[in-house]
């Protein structure tokens, strides 16, 4: 392995250690100190990696921003296909890279009033709910989903995928609910 190599695993592990303790034990009670120790590696040594922990958060939340990608269907596919498809890989990649369900756990906590303006910014910005939203009236429109304001279902339908997210990773045990439960609230 190269130096490059290494130095690009090492950033990866404190991203993944600081987003493993920062959903656990919570970002404000998590210290550089227990980042560096969990690594293992001096706290001297992290900061040659990244200036502080709000740098830290900041860059894991540009991560989860940049995986949040689009809930646009593309032209031609049923909007509760295209929903139930979209589910179906976010569970099954979330299953191989368990890292993803504390990414969400994060994204969320981030929003949140109190936390790191800079990050939290990252994190306002990211919303699927208007390209849902735009979903939900395609299939509406087709009959397919029930009448309603389709911007407040599309929200409490991320607000599910967003606690059905934070209930595995609580427990790493659950397995994945069938997208099919989740689109059904929608119909």
């Amino acid at each position: 392995m190269t130096r490059k190599e290494q130095k690009e695993e090492r950033r990866k592990a404190i991203l993944m250690t600081a987003l493993t303790l920062f959903v656990t034990k919570g970002y404000y009670d998590t210290k550089i100190t227990d980042i560096a120790a969990a690594v293992p590696m001096s706290t001297g040594l992290l900061f040659h990696y990244f200036e502080s922990k709000e740098e830290l958060l900041s860059e894991l939340v540009r991560m989860g921003a940049e995986g949040a990608g689009s809930a646009t269907a593309p032209e031609g596919v049923p909007p509760e296909m295209w929903l139930k498809g979209f589910l179906g890989r976010l569970f099954s990649y979330a299953a191989e890279q368990p890292w993803v369900f504390n990414m969400f756990v994060l994204m969320g906590q981030v929003r949140r009033p109190g936390m790191p303006e800079e990050a939290r910014e990252i994190a306002m910005k990211v919303s699927a709910i208007d390209d849902t939203a735009a979903l939900i009236k395609k299939g509406q429109k087709s009959g397919v989903f029930h009448k309603g304001d389709a911007k407040l279902m599309a929200t409490c339908f991320w607000a599910s995928v967003q606690g059905i997210m934070e209930e595995m990773s609580a427990d790493p045990e659950m397995p994945a609910p069938d997208p099919e439960w989740i689109v059904a609230m929608l119909k």
